[in-house]
């Protein structure tokens, strides 16, 4: 039987897409908030003898996580034979270890709470650490979409003379591998952090970036203190007006007006969370790694230049 995506309200244009690289029927999740804070979510009746992916991004995981749970649990009430969970975004993965103690440490527990519900999981570029896979804080079969080729892409695309800039050194790899992609230099930012808004950032001494055009490269702009920082030491340098390409755009608070307001030219996001400035569409990478992850579902995927596998169908699981 047909597939069924299930999409949370305001990932609708990235299901739109979606829907149809993974030949699933569209069915969004209608969810009702109660004035008390309470949540109803209602699902299309007709999914029994079928897969489902419920697709949420989880920017905003405390207020996502039960209706999420509620969605997944009535799925299977109605009759499916799987459900899935595409978290574009995947929240609590920062909290990798106790830093202090008492603390909780909440990237296991986030992963077996959402665990108990889904049989397969698929996301983007997850704020993992110390963390090397996936496969360390699940036992379902999860598949972390990587990101950079698209990023690549789109520099190549729209950016003069590109030079690439990670946030710290950690970043270095990642930021190494999108600048090869490109063909164009890349530094790495020296970063010491001090809280959750305060940050200190060191330029490198490179005369690329006075030739050039910086592109700041980020995981995610969260209160947008690195970026700003960034955009600061770089203008002070005497760098053109730099470009921010960031895979989540959390943005919390005015940290995307404050991103710009630093001098940046332009902020350009994948689609992982909603936001105006998404200009990066993950769907061809999220329809491969449903293909590749969902085996034995009915999901299949089409052609797709960043996947190893052309095309993908298999019978419903039973």
């Amino acid at each position: 039987m047909t597939p069924v995506l299930a999409p949370f309200p305001e990932m609708l244009p990235l299901a739109e897409t979606l829907a149809p690289l993974i030949g699933a029927d569209l069915a969004p999740v209608d969810w009702h908030q109660f004035p008390d804070g309470e949540s109803l979510v209602t699902l299309d009746a007709d999914l029994a003898g079928r897969d489902v992916a419920l697709l949420c991004t989880l920017r905003d995981p405390d207020r996502h996580a039960l209706p999420l749970r509620f969605a997944a649990e009535t799925a299977r009430d109605l009759g499916a034979v799987s459900v899935g969970l595409i978290a574009p975004y995947l929240g609590y993965m920062r909290q990798d270890r106790r830093f202090a103690p008492g603390q909780a440490v909440s990237a296991p527990l986030f992963a077996a709470f959402l665990q108990e519900s889904f049989d397969w999981l698929v996301t983007a570029d997850p704020h993992l650490h110390r963390i090397p896979s996936l496969d360390r804080l699940f036992t379902i079969p999860a598949r972390r979409v990587v990101t950079a080729p698209l990023l690549a892409e789109w520099i190549a695309a729209h950016v003069d003379d590109p030079v690439l800039l990670g946030p710290d050194s950690e970043s270095q790899q990642w930021v190494a591998g999108v600048a090869a992609r490109v063909g164009c230099p890349y530094e790495v930012l020296r970063k010491h952090r001090s809280g959750d808004r305060s940050v200190e950032i060191s330029v490198p001494d490179n005369p690329a970036l006075r030739t050039g055009t910086p592109v700041i490269l980020d995981d995610i702009a969260s209160s947008g203190r690195t970026l700003v920082r960034a955009i600061e030491r770089l203008r002070e340098a005497g760098t053109r007006a730099p470009v921010c390409v960031v895979i989540h755009a959390v943005f919390a608070g005015k940290a995307h007006a404050d991103i710009l307001a630093a001098g940046a030219r332009q902020i350009v996001t994948t689609n992982s969370i909603p936001h105006a400035s998404n200009a990066i569409d993950l769907s061809p990478l999220i329809a491969g790694a449903i293909a590749e992850t969902a085996a034995g579902l009915t999901f299949q995927q089409l052609e797709s230049p960043y996947s190893d596998q052309a095309k993908w169908s298999k019978g419903s699981k039973k």
